[in-house]
């Protein structure tokens, strides 16, 4: 089984990323910073004050498209307005989305806001926004036990990736959900963008629950992504015995972010 994570940057690689898709061998996708816009398609205008950028109107819907074989799950963890080319303003729906490849059954899906609640923003003028954890459970055939795959997009800080007590509450709230959710023979697989450093006391907090995290100091970030701190994405395992292969990937670049791939 093969699962892999990326942060889509609401598909500003759009071309490379559907590109590469349909033959990525992914059996679960996890994909951060997905779109939904209702009644639209192709790109819009994102801005919150600090930054302004093209996003797929519905990114989500871009990605079935290119994985039609795919049962897909899109979470939202906040909403506001995005532009068209025409000025047109529409509200999008901004979260996670997880793709199970048809041949796994999906057998429990679960999630949990890590930090804050949903929120329709009028603006995106809000510096730290909800962050949800997403959670799909599928059945590993050949190892007769369940697979939980968990995905996060973590708080973003305008001041840097350093522990702060909100980084903190949110590490416990996914250990949390881990927890909860695992039963005794499950293997559990949490990935996402955490944004975060390596030394994170987050890691720790996840060790307690179980996690050892494959990622430590490697860079997973990719050329579009300028800044000298190239640590954002990882990927923790329940049971390290279970990995068969884990890359980061360095080619294609269908991202500001490196995807991370996981055979299990």
């Amino acid at each position: 089984m093969r699962i892999t994570s990326v942060n889509a940057w609401g598909g500003m690689l759009f071309d490379e990323l559907v590109e590469w898709l349909p033959g990525a061998g992914a059996h679960v996708l996890c994909l951060q910073e997905v779109t939904r816009t209702a009644g639209l398609t192709g790109w819009t205008r994102f801005s919150d004050g600090e930054r302004k950028l093209p996003q797929r109107a519905d990114l989500f819907d871009d990605v079935r498209a290119a994985l039609p074989r795919h049962q897909g799950i899109f979470l939202a963890s906040d909403s506001g307005p995005v532009y068209d080319d025409t000025g047109g303003r529409h509200r999008q729906d901004f979260g996670l989305a997880t793709f199970v490849a048809e041949q796994l059954p999906v057998v429990g899906v679960d999630s949990a806001f890590v930090h804050g609640e949903f929120v329709d923003h009028d603006e995106w003028t809000i510096p730290v926004r909800p962050r949800v954890a997403l959670a799909v459970c599928t059945v590993d055939r050949a190892a007769g036990r369940s697979v939980w795959v968990v995905q996060v997009h973590g708080l973003r800080d305008p001041a840097g990736k350093a522990d702060t007590p909100a980084r903190r509450g949110q590490a416990e709230r996914l250990a949390h959900l881990v927890r909860r959710i695992r039963g005794p023979r499950d293997l559990v697989v949490v990935c996402g963008d955490f944004n975060l450093l390596p030394d994170s006391e987050t890691f720790d907090v996840l060790a307690e629950a179980g996690l050892t995290d494959l990622v430590g100091a490697a860079d997973t970030r990719t050329s579009r992504y300028p800044k000298p701190v190239r640590h954002a994405s990882y990927l923790l395992v329940s049971d390290v015995a279970a990995v068969q292969r884990f890359e980061i990937m360095i080619d294609p670049e269908v991202s500001d972010h490196r995807a991370l791939i996981l055979d299990i």
